[in-house]
């Protein structure tokens, strides 16, 4: 039967125009979403074409199987997990196909992402309402299939009133569109033998009946409640002119929306959109020392047309404290709140925006409730929603195994309900000895509710389902919805016979047999669901691996632990449009396994279920790694702040030790012991360099890219300037000592900025040392070799530990060589208190600069007045690892300099990895992405700056211009 199953996949995979996987890795990647749940699929699909959903749904009726579709795997219930063939249509299915300005509608396919469809709409003065918090990443597909509603619910509605049309198929391959029809069409449409027909008569004979109608009324959640998605939505199939007096037409897309993939195959939407919100905004963010007070609030500021109403809980906000790019945000804080509710009002002024914000202060100030109200504009209230929203993955920072465990946290009641019902949550909650965590959407009635659970455990198991039960029995004493808007996955449907009833869950079966009779798409979810208890990421009471590193983990308790960090939120999976850096490799190939997330999963899974002495040692590891570039952004933009490039480093180590390093491996970890060598004839070594045919030959040998230009040796290495003028008082009277540090890639490449560096610091009065030091250990970190790094560590922390302290703090040019201290060293230095020691007083040199300019140390008056555009990209561990800010601060010091940060994420090189030929394509894609164009387009006269080597080099390759340091930059400008 496998070799069968085997046989026909390969013949299926023949068919396809897009591409079908049955390899392990690609299972395990989409064995997972954003829920607690795995299931190991049959085999991934990227289809390319309405003939390939076809081919997949015959498949699937010949062979007894499922298709799961999925987007970006956001889901937070297991949707998006299933035995059969997950069906990505996220790389292919991405067309906005048609905009009508008139009407106000789009037709997209199901793989456009709702913040590239707003940004396409902006010019025409439209947008589409319905905002998830993963609206950078989430697909218009998933959110039909969930019914999102997000932050604007309270104005713009649920996904459900916006979807006019749907291009489907159905489980027959036939195709079927629905939308707006007459009540004479909708008769029309019952006669036809074909499965379209027969489902518009079976809808027609399960719900015409009037006791039929009174018990859907009865028993499902009050229609108040905008966010209600318990089940199918018959309730809103009602609301037209066959089945009541309402003057509405019926359209089956109301039944569709929240289906989540259950009942047909979606190939294009259309949708209504809005007129583009009022522009001037503000938001109160209402501060509380009890979620209690907090929202008893909240009925009072919801009758101030709200645009948003927010609530975050002391857990969420805790947890922003501990990544670095949410610790940014947060700014707006005031002391130790136990809750704060954001509330945004909007207007077409000035004026009349500024008026509502101070009605709305003045109702919370007279309430007593709150003890501050900051009134927030312009970025930082940008700022305070992606704080909002970055609340799901900010959980996942939780250290060890108990995490925040998605089961109650969709649950929803009419908004005079919710302190009620709070009140009683909380008093259930306490009764399992549960702090639950609270944060969301308080202004439509629902909140994010989460238990802590250690699922590993079966006993937190057991208490998973006990207290999801619970909160079912809660939810409809008030006639909510335990879906809000995250829809009934895995984890809630086996409630729905609960939540509307056993006869109406029997509706609800006959209609899914109507549409889909022979159960292909998405089984297990809504109806005949699967246990919410079963199919668990972690086998509960299982024995946890043991995982030996030689890097240090011990802050996440261990690699496993690391990786298990990921919670699936799928930020990594953002587009360049949206900014950051994460992931560069994703952004290039849309393909699931470059994301951050993939490689998490795939190590994850990899450590957990190997049998090999070795668990790192699989080919499938080595791929899921290969274009992973160790920018580190996923360090500080992922809010779970999993730390890819530490998990490739250890994984590179551990897999070498096993397979041998290879000898291009060997060169580019070795190089600066190379670039020593050939620095003693630098002028013959760069001939070699230059020649088209010797170079040719190099590049061919070593597995170089043959359109690549390789780095020159400088004329002379700065260790040899430096002995010129080493330890010399430059100046009588010097402001402060520095120690310097002669990275590996300025001393022998880039000597030149090292000597303006030298020039400027001393022509700034300061006094410089010099030390003789080892290499940092980059090149060495980013092959893999991380025992040759960890020498580099001990002897650079033993040369510097008794030197660098905050009067004498060590400085260095190049990001990634410098920021190694700060970063690799304290996890593997032998001595740790005196690497974190050093790390603390170690700088990037223009960070150095910006402290002393803030301490008036350093003058815009000691610099030229000429007048000059610069336009700087920054290098990426500087924005993982610190900030832009020091370089930006240092270049616009002449006061007629005006520089802009060109909004690049990665650059592409990423050390050796754009030389490598088999990654020299994706790495041009990845600099085409911003960075490139944002250089063609600078006038020729604009400075392009760029502090990073690899980045240099990069843009010199991808653009033909020449960049600066932007120490170069300003060493030319000293008077």
């Amino acid at each position: 039967m496998v070799i069968e199953l085997s046989k026909v996949l390969k013949e299926l995979k023949a068919q396809l125009n897009g591409e079908l996987f049955t390899d392990d890795l690609m299972k395990a990647l989409y064995a997972t979403d954003a829920s607690v749940y795995r299931k190991l699929p049959l085999a991934v699909a990227y289809p390319k074409t309405i003939l390939d959903l076809k081919l997949l749904i015959d498949f699937a009726r010949k062979h007894s199987t499922s298709l799961i579709p999925r987007t970006a795997g956001t889901s937070l219930a297991g949707q998006c997990v299933g035995e059969g063939i997950v069906v990505d249509v996220s790389k292919y299915f991405t067309k906005i196909i048609a905009i009508d300005e008139q009407a106000k509608t789009v037709t997209v396919q199901p793989g456009v992402v709702r913040d590239e469809l707003n940004n396409h709409l902006k010019p025409y003065g439209l947008f589409f309402g319905p905002n998830t918090s993963t609206s950078n990443r989430c697909m218009i597909g998933g959110m039909v299939g969930n019914n999102s509603s997000g932050t604007t619910s309270i104005q713009y509605g649920v996904t459900r009133d916006k979807v006019l049309a749907m291009k489907t198929l159905l489980s027959d391959g036939s195709e079927a569109l629905f939308e707006n029809i007459t009540k004479t069409e909708f008769f029309e449409k019952t006669k036809p033998t074909t499965l379209e027909g027969q489902i518009y008569q079976s809808i027609y004979n399960e719900l015409n009946s009037e006791n039929v109608k009174k018990r859907i009324s009865d028993h499902f959640p009050k229609p108040e409640i905008h966010r209600r998605n318990t089940g199918y939505a018959i309730d809103e199939l009602l609301q037209n002119d066959v089945f009541s007096d309402a003057s509405e037409a019926f359209n089956m897309c109301k039944l569709l929306s929240g289906s989540e993939g259950t009942l047909a195959f979606t190939t294009e939407i259309t949708l209504q959109l809005d007129a583009l919100p009022p522009k001037e905004t503000m938001m109160v963010a209402a501060h509380f020392d009890s979620i209690e007070n907090c929202l008893q609030s909240v009925e009072l500021t919801m009758q101030h047309d709200l645009f948003t109403c927010e609530m975050m809980d002391k857990t969420i906000l805790d947890c922003t404290k501990q990544n670095k790019t949410q610790a940014e945000n947060r700014t707006f804080i005031v002391d130790d709140p136990k809750a704060i509710l954001m509330c945004e009002v909007r207007a077409d002024t000035f004026e009349s925006v500024e008026k509502q914000a101070e009605q709305l202060v003045k109702a919370i100030q007279n309430s007593g409730l709150s003890y501050a109200w900051p009134v927030l504009v312009g970025p930082d209230i940008e700022k305070a929603v992606e704080l909002r929203k970055a609340g799901l993955g900010l959980l996942g920072n939780m250290i060890g195994d108990r995490k925040s465990a998605a089961c109650i946290e969709d649950t929803a009641v009419a908004l005079p309900d919710l302190a009620n019902y709070i009140s009683e949550f909380t008093a259930l909650m306490k009764s399992h000895d549960q702090e639950a965590i609270y944060y969301a959407h308080a202004g439509a009635g629902e909140l994010h509710l989460r238990p802590i659970l250690n699922l590993k455990k079966s006993e937190d198991v057991a208490m998973f389902r006990q207290i999801t039960t619970d909160v079912a029995h809660l939810v409809k004493k008030y006639q909510g919805s335990m879906s809000g808007e995250h829809g009934d996955g895995i984890v809630r449907a086996e409630f729905i016979p609960l939540m509307i009833g056993e006869e109406n869950y029997h509706l609800l079966k006959r209609i899914k047999a109507a549409f889909d009779p022979e159960n292909i798409f998405n089984p297990g979810k809504i109806v005949n669901a699967y246990p919410m208890d079963e199919n668990l990421r972690y086998q509960p009471d299982r024995t946890e691996p043991e995982i030996p590193t030689l890097m240090d983990f011990s802050a996440s308790l261990g690699i496993l632990r690391e990786a298990e960090k990921c919670n699936g939120s799928g930020d990594c999976r953002k587009l360049p449009e949206f900014g950051g850096t994460m992931c560069p490799s994703y952004r290039a190939t849309r393909n699931e396994k470059d994301t951050t997330r993939g490689r998490a999963n795939a190590l994850r899974e990899f450590l957990t279920n190997s049998d090999k002495a070795n668990k790192f040692d699989h080919h499938e590891l080595k791929e899921v790694f290969d274009l992973c570039l160790s920018c580190k952004a996923c360090a500080s933009e992922c809010p779970s702040s999993v730390d890819v490039a530490s998990l490739k480093a250890e994984f590179q180590y551990q897999y070498q030790k096993a397979n041998g390093v290879s000898l291009r491996t060997k060169l580019f970890a070795y190089n600066n012991a190379l670039n020593g060598f050939s620095s003693a004839l630098p002028q013959m070594t760069n001939f070699f360099f230059k020649n088209k045919i010797s170079s040719s030959i190099i590049k061919k040998g070593f597995g170089i890219a043959k359109e690549r230009s390789i780095p020159l040796i400088s004329k002379k290495s700065l260790s040899k300037h430096i002995e010129g003028v080493s330890n010399q008082s430059f100046v009588s009277k010097h402001i402060k000592t520095v120690y310097f540090f002669n990275d590996e890639f300025t001393n022998h490449l880039d000597t030149a900025i090292g000597q303006d560096a030298i020039a400027l610091l001393t022509g700034l009065n300061y006094n410089i040392k010099f030390v003789k030091h080892a290499e940092s250990g980059r090149s060495f970190m980013s092959k893999g070799l991380i025992e040759q790094a960890k020498k580099m560590a001990n002897k650079n922390v033993t040369i510097f530990k008794d030197l660098i302290s905050a009067e004498t703090p060590l400085i260095g040019i190049e990001p990634s060589a410098i920021l190694t201290f700060t970063d690799e060293y304290p996890k593997l230095a032998d001595d740790k208190l005196a690497a974190q020691n050093i790390a603390k007083h170690t700088f990037l040199i223009e960070e150095f600069i910006q402290q002393e300019i803030n301490l008036g140390h350093i003058k815009s008056s000691q610099f030229t007045q000429e007048e000059r555009t610069i336009k700087f990209h920054g290098h990426c561990h500087q924005k993982a690892l610190r900030n832009q800010l020091s370089s930006f601060t240092v270049l616009n010091l002449p006061e007629n300099y005006k520089v802009t940060i060109i909004p690049s994420g990665c650059c592409g090189m990423a050390g050796s990895f754009g030389y490598e030929k088999e990654h020299y394509e994706v790495s041009m894609q990845i600099g085409e992405q911003t960075l490139f164009p944002a250089v063609r387009k600078a006038p020729e006269t604009a400075l392009i700056s760029a502090n990073g080597t690899s980045c240099r080099h990069q843009i010199l390759d991808g653009t033909q211009r020449e960049a600066l340091h932007p120490i170069t930059i300003l060493r030319r400008a000293l008077l």
